[in-house]
């Protein structure tokens, strides 16, 4: 990053993301129910919203920054920009990528009166009109060897591409990937790539997600804010994890995402910390040292291989995976005719009745299809408590999502797939959600079916 200046998450965050259900990710039911669960409705086959993200393995990420360790400590202990480290760095990431299958191309760039270097990768395949792009900053201060500065970020981008090529993925969208160079210089490389694009080349990027900094010794877990499907994504991986996050302010507008949002692409991405204090509250969500820097060798010689969290860079390398598989390799759901009840209702505590939002339904022509889409969001302070299910107009129930004592994050934000072809479209839908145990609240933000 450039130089510069409860487990409870909040009722806001799903407000936010009313409406985007369509690219948000799709959440599969689960099957494990509560003794006090009503009894099981047929249940809903979740949308196959993308092929299963891989477990990034840890020891493939450190084994990256052992290598750009030894390139540092080679040359002159940094990997800066304009010096022999960081070029030997670009030559590492470009050999692996081009072994994989990658098309690669290395852009030049003069800063300082040095050449700069930023390697861009293609993975082939997927629409080259909706391209997903995915980066991280490769240089490192001139005063250490920037392990952590960027080194975290670099190769944890790398492997997610490296698992791209593992699994052969034939993505919905084009993948790209960058490592940028002078990024503690002001953002240079990432500058001059996203400048020297043309227009038409600068619209087809429908995403850019960008990891600075993503192993932070005394960690915490931030996500960008800017663009909410973006930020949706990677608050539903970590939700899953029963982590909780925050917004990150702290490195907003200092590092590569910046250019690209500048020019109007929507951006994303994780950052574990830098030089702010971990407060007293953060470290009880998350552990750590309260009173300390999340990162105390950020800029310093000791950003070496012993400055990174185990923790946070192997959940956040299967993070980025997560993203890539999700909004890059999506199986889109055909448009059709969709019906939506944005009203809110509120969802009495156990052992209150069950809510039901309504939906009518008119002007569809026969059955529902097999791919009936139904898309949710529930605000609420313990999601486990819930079960929700689809009511047909002629009463029949479909099981969405059952209650877990083992799901303890906040909120639904997901979409489901109903084979209801039994079922006339027409009529009144409605979901009905129960919850099954105590002293938790919320209420249905909204909810929207698609035929």
């Amino acid at each position: 990053m450039s130089l510069s200046v409860s487990r409870r998450l909040t009722a806001v965050t799903a407000i936010a993301v009313a409406g985007l259900f369509a690219t948000t990710a799709t959440t599969t039911a689960t099957a494990s129910t509560a003794t006090t669960a009503p009894p099981a409705a047929p249940a809903a086959a979740p949308a196959l919203a993308a092929p299963t993200p891989p477990d990034i393995p840890l020891a493939n990420v450190k084994a990256h920054l052992s290598q750009l360790q030894s390139i540092a400590t080679a040359n002159g202990g940094n990997r800066a920009h304009g010096r022999a480290g960081y070029k030997a760095s670009i030559d590492y990431v470009k050999a692996k990528l081009d072994a994989a299958g990658f098309t690669t191309t290395l852009q030049t760039f003069t800063s300082s009166g040095a050449t700069g270097y930023n390697l861009i990768a293609d993975w082939p395949g997927g629409d080259p009109n909706s391209v997903l792009m995915t980066g991280a900053h490769l240089d490192s201060v001139t005063a250490g060897p920037g392990v952590n500065d960027n080194g975290s970020g670099s190769a944890g981008v790398l492997e997610a591409a490296l698992a791209v090529s593992r699994a052969q993925l034939q993505p919905t969208k084009h993948l790209r990937f960058g490592w940028w160079g002078a990024e503690e210089l002001g953002m240079v490389g990432s500058k001059y790539y996203v400048n020297s694009l043309p227009a038409a080349e600068k619209s087809k990027i429908s995403g850019y997600l960008n990891f600075d900094m993503i192993g932070s010794p005394n960690p915490g877990y931030f996500v960008y804010d800017d663009d909410p499907t973006l930020e949706q994504t990677f608050k539903t991986y970590f939700a899953g994890l029963n982590i909780p996050t925050e917004i990150e302010t702290e490195g907003d507008g200092r590092s590569d995402h910046a250019p690209f949002k500048n020019a109007g692409i929507p951006v994303g991405g994780l950052f574990s910390g830098a030089d702010y204090t971990k407060t007293s509250a953060q470290a009880q969500k998350w552990g750590g040292t309260a009173g300390r820097p999340f990162d105390a060798c950020y800029h310093s010689s000791c950003d070496t291989s012993a400055n990174i969290d185990d923790t946070a860079l192997d959940h956040n390398a299967d993070a980025i995976a997560y993203a890539i598989w999700n909004l890059g390799a999506g199986t889109p759901v055909p448009p059709g005719a969709s019906f939506e009840n944005t009203a809110d209702v509120n969802i009495p505590d156990s052992p209150g009745a069950a809510a039901t939002s309504p939906v009518t339904v008119s002007g569809v022509a026969g059955n529902a299809p097999a791919t009936t889409k139904v898309d949710v969001n529930i605000v609420h302070t313990y999601r486990g408590d819930l079960v929700i299910d689809l009511i047909a107009p002629d009463g029949t129930a479909y099981r969405l999502k059952n209650s877990s004592s083992s799901d303890s994050a906040d909120n639904v934000v997901a979409s489901y797939t109903v084979n209801a072809s039994s079922e006339v479209a027409n009529g009144v839908w409605k979901l009905q959600v129960k919850d099954v145990a105590a002293q938790d609240t919320g209420y249905i933000n909204s909810w929207k079916i698609t035929f």
